[in-house]
């Protein structure tokens, strides 16, 4: 975890949104994605994109080798789900870890929910996805989506060791088309994409965020 910036550094919370007022556009309309309803709402918020990581997605999967798709399983998260997930997290490590201070349990919860205020879901510039076959298919990418790092192990970790040829082979192919068109990763978290929010702009050195929090 040291080598990893979190969510709850403090160096992402410094970071200045500059929101460029971009929509959030419905990526099922767009038709080119495969969209995995496993997350699906009855306000269709999941399948909920800044129009410009939409872009991006398409121009990944575009890049992708012949006989695969990307597989879009979530993108925009209303805050109070996101203050949900985030709370119900910490309350399973809190039981877990009952001697571990406030502030180590919201920097643990972080690995694998982003704290509500930082959160790039919630801005609609974050989607979680996965590589499939011209099927629909899912490849193997070493984990199922979502898997927390007790549960896995921690082989949701991008870059975790462990985990089968076939599966490291996967996450590369993914990753590179998905960098290739501009987006950054999660390290804690193979799945996880963003373009736009305060860690994007972190890790890319741009001088402030594109996108905060906003309301469907």
């Amino acid at each position: 975890m040291s080598e990893i910036t979190l969510m709850s550094d403090p160096k992402v919370a410094a970071v200045p949104v500059e929101e460029c007022g971009e929509r959030l556009v419905d990526v099922r309309e767009e038709g080119s994605l495969l969209v995995d309803p496993r997350k699906r709402d009855d306000a269709g918020a999941f399948a909920h994109l800044r129009a410009g990581v939409l872009d991006r997605l398409l121009q990944a999967q575009a890049g992708l080798p012949d006989g695969l798709r990307l597989l879009y399983v979530e993108g925009y998260r209303p805050l109070s789900l996101q203050r949900r997930y985030f709370t119900e997290y910490g309350d399973e490590l809190r039981a877990a870890h009952p001697d571990w201070p406030a502030q180590d349990v919201h920097t643990a919860a972080s690995r694998y929910v982003s704290p509500p205020e930082l959160a790039p879901h919630s801005a609609g510039s974050a989607v979680d996805l996965t590589l499939a076959d011209l099927d629909g298919r899912e490849l193997d990418l070493g984990t199922r989506m979502n898997a927390s790092p007790e549960e896995s192990a921690g082989a949701c970790y991008t870059d975790a060791a462990g985990i089968t040829a076939e599966a490291r082979r996967n996450r590369e192919i993914l990753g590179a088309a998905l960098a290739g068109a501009g987006l950054v990763n999660y390290p804690t978290e193979w799945w996880h994409w963003s373009y736009g929010d305060r860690y994007w702009a972190l890790a890319t050195g741009a001088p402030a965020a594109l996108h905060g929090p906003k309301e469907l």
